[in-house]
Order: structure tokens, then C-alpha cells, then sequence
């Protein structure tokens, strides 16, 4: 939560980008390469969309601004900024941000392991059909607890995520962390990589994998028919109390223990549990049931197991359609592959901020409060003290 994350200076803060390469010429080193960073994030987390809106912002506070950054030669223009943020590196830009997260999520809340949720989206407004360019898919590193996205890498199609996965994982500490993917991401390399990088994997099982996805449904369905107590597992009943939109939800999650003679079970580096969810909804006299299966390399934990699936299935509310209603990401348009990278990871870190912030205000007006006041726009940020809210004077 961010009552136990660490407060910063704004001066430590910008300093984390004192180490970013200025891809500009020495000629359009106008305005130092910090200030331009550190005004976008500021004015991305208030309410800007682009180079044109964050300018105005800033402008909006030009006799303040230099009072905190460095700008001898004013505020940028707009093509400034926008020239800088389609010429920056997205990974290196990324990296960056790496000590501010780090001092987000501050004290461990006493879980032994994180969950990391890894997912795609697609910006729709940046496909250019003239050029026959389709939409950015981005593929992203989730955080659910902190509610803090840790990396995201690109992809041109949704997929190809099955490359982009490997690389994300690469940005991030897989150590004491629990991965969950849907069957797009459950490749054998890929739960490998997350075994030698010293974490566990949770990954969705269908169809694509046939003969694995055949004998966990013949093994579960053997042992559910047979006898259950002959293999070790637990079950856990998570549906909810009251009906929902008028129907009944049934949630039960399962957890079986892998035996040795499994089929494929050497195929899967790290495989000790299969998991199991029976999903039934009930509205008047219809019934529908859904089943889903999983491969886990997590120890006999049934809670462990069903938290991290839920957690998993709220990315899309917690995240994604947060992205498109205090954002609106998909109606933003935008042709520059890099810019548009590099703006969309502006709008997820400005957003881990905000989900942040203890307070009780919606994200829609939590990002409005940043625009109108600047103390508020500080505490998101997670910086201590008053010398810059008295130099702006708000």
C-alpha cells in the first residue's frame, strides 16, 4: 500500500533519469533531457494525452516549473517533446523507472511470494491503414497486490506474445514471484525460464497442447470418479454469498498433486500440481458450466492456487479497463511506434501511482485532483515535503 512505500525527494526521483541516453543531437539539447521526462510524467498523471497536452500543462505553470526543474531555456514546445519521447529507447526508458517502483512497493505486506499477472493489450487507435500498419500489442508484467506494472515489451500481432513473453520476463525479478498466463503463454520454455529464474508458474491449459491437456482431463476425471482420497488435494468453495446481476455464481478451485508416472510430466520443468476451476453460472432454469485447467509449479496450496486465479481474472478491470476509462487508451490515436510505446508506458506507470494513493476518490478523479492541485500531485507521486509545493505555490 502506499502508507508503507518509501518517500523520496522530487530531486531523488528525477535523478533516477539522470543516467538516460539523450538520444537527441547536441544541437537540439535545448532543454535538458531530466526536465522533459520529468514534466511528461507530471502532466501525464494530471490529465495530458500527448506532446500537445502535456506542453500546455506546463505552460499553464511556466513561471512555477523552473522554480523545481532545471529549464534555462523555458518550458519545451510541443515538438520538442514529442521529438523526445519517439526517440527514446521504450526498454531503456523503462529501466529507469526501475528504483521509483522499487519504492512503491516499499515493505513486504507479509506474503512470502508476489503474484505477477502477464497479459496483452491492443491500442487500437495506433494502426495506420494507409501504411498498412496494424495496431501496438503490448504485452505486459502485472503486479496485482501493489497494483503496479512492473515491465511491458511490444508486439505487432497479438500472436506473437509467444515471443514477447520470454523478453518481458527478462525485465523483472522472477525471484519469490508466482507467474500466471493465459494458454497463450504456457510453453515449455517459458515455464523452463521461469523455474531457473527461481520462481513458479501458473499457466492456463487448453487444447494447444493436446496430449497434456488430455491426460490432466483423463487423470482428474479418474481420480474425481474413483477414489479422491487416494491422491492428495484440497478444494476450496469461493462463490459468492449473494446473486450478481440476478444469477448465482459457483466458484470451486481444486488442487491435485502431480504423480511421478504422469504423462509429459518431465516435459514441464518444475510441475508438481495441476489446478482446477469449475466455474457454474445460474439464471432462472439455465445452467452453464466451465471448466479450466492449469499447470502449476506451486506445492499443495489450494488458497495460494485460487487467489492467484482470481487476481489474474481482474487484470482486465483493474488494469486494462482502467487504461480505457481514466485514460482512454483506445480512443487515443497514434502512428509512431515508438512515442506510442513510450506514451502507453507513461499511462500505466501515472496509473500505478494513482491506484497508490490511499484515497477514497475514484481514478477518474484522483488523476483530475493531480491536475488541479499540486500538493495532491506530490503525495501520488510519493514525494516528501513542501519545498516544491510552496515554490508553485498551490
Amino acid at each position: 500500500m502506499a502508507s508503507k512505500a518509501q518517500l523520496a525527494t522530487l530531486e531523488e526521483l528525477v535523478a533516477c533519469f539522470e543516467d538516460l541516453e539523450d538520444p537527441r543531437s547536441e544541437v537540439n539539447r535545448k532543454h535538458p533531457l531530466v526536465s522533459v521526462v520529468s514534466i511528461s510524467i507530471m502532466a501525464v498523471l494530471a490529465g495530458a494525452d500527448g506532446p500537445t497536452s502535456i506542453h500546455r500543462w506546463a505552460m499553464n505553470l511556466e513561471e512555477q516549473l523552473p522554480q523545481v526543474l532545471d529549464l534555462p531555456n523555458g518550458i519545451p514546445s510541443r515538438d520538442v517533446i514529442r521529438r523526445v519521447l519517439c526517440a527514446l529507447r521504450p526498454e531503456v526508458f523503462q529501466q529507469c523507472f526501475s528504483e521509483w517502483i522499487d519504492r512503491l512497493i516499499g515493505v513486504s505486506d507479509g506474503q512470502s511470494q508476489r503474484h505477477v499477472a502477464v497479459d496483452g493489450k491492443t491500442l487500437r487507435g495506433s494502426s495506420d491503414t494507409n501504411k498498412g500498419i496494424g495496431p501496438l500489442h503490448l504485452v505486459s508484467a502485472w503486479a496485482s497486490e501493489k497494483g503496479l506494472t512492473l515491465a511491458q515489451v511490444p508486439t505487432d500481432q497479438k500472436s506473437n506474445e509467444i515471443t514477447a513473453i520470454p523478453e518481458l520476463l527478462k525485465l523483472i525479478d522472477l525471484g519469490k514471484s508466482i507467474i500466471t498466463m493465459d494458454a497463450m503463454g504456457t510453453q515449455k520454455k517459458i515455464a523452463q525460464q521461469i523455474v531457473d529464474g527461481n520462481g513458479n508458474y501458473i499457466l492456463a491449459l487448453k487444447a494447444n497442447h493436446e496430449s497434456t491437456h488430455t491426460a490432466v482431463i483423463n487423470y482428474v476425471e479418474e481420480l474425481l470418479n474413483d477414489n479422491p482420497s487416494r491422491t492428495p488435494h484440497q478444494q476450496l468453495d469461493d462463490s459468492p454469498k449473494k446473486q450478481i446481476h440476478g444469477r448465482n455464481e459457483s466458484r470451486i478451485y481444486m488442487q491435485f498433486e502431480v504423480p511421478s508416472d504422469f504423462p509429459n510430466r518431465s516435459h514441464w520443468a518444475g510441475l508438481r500440481t495441476i489446478g482446477l476451476v469449475v466455474y457454474t453460472v445460474t439464471q432462472g432454469d439455465k445452467e452453464q458450466t466451465d471448466i479450466r485447467y492449469y499447470l502449476s509449479s506451486l506445492p499443495l496450496d489450494v488458497g495460494v492456487f485460487a487467489r492467484c486465479v482470481r487476481n489474474h481474472w481482474a487484470i482486465e478491470s483493474t488494469c486494462h479497463w482502467s487504461l480505457d476509462v481514466t485514460y482512454n487508451e483506445d480512443g487515443l490515436k497514434s502512428r509512431n511506434r515508438l512515442g506510442t510505446e513510450n506514451m502507453a508506458w507513461l499511462r500505466r506507470f501515472t496509473l500505478s501511482l494513482l491506484k497508490q494513493h490511499p484515497g477514497k476518490m475514484s481514478l477518474v478523479m484522483k488523476r483530475k485532483s493531480c491536475g488541479w492541485n499540486w500538493k495532491f500531485l506530490l503525495q501520488v507521486l510519493g514525494v516528501k515535503g513542501t519545498k516544491c509545493a510552496l515554490a508553485l505555490g498551490r
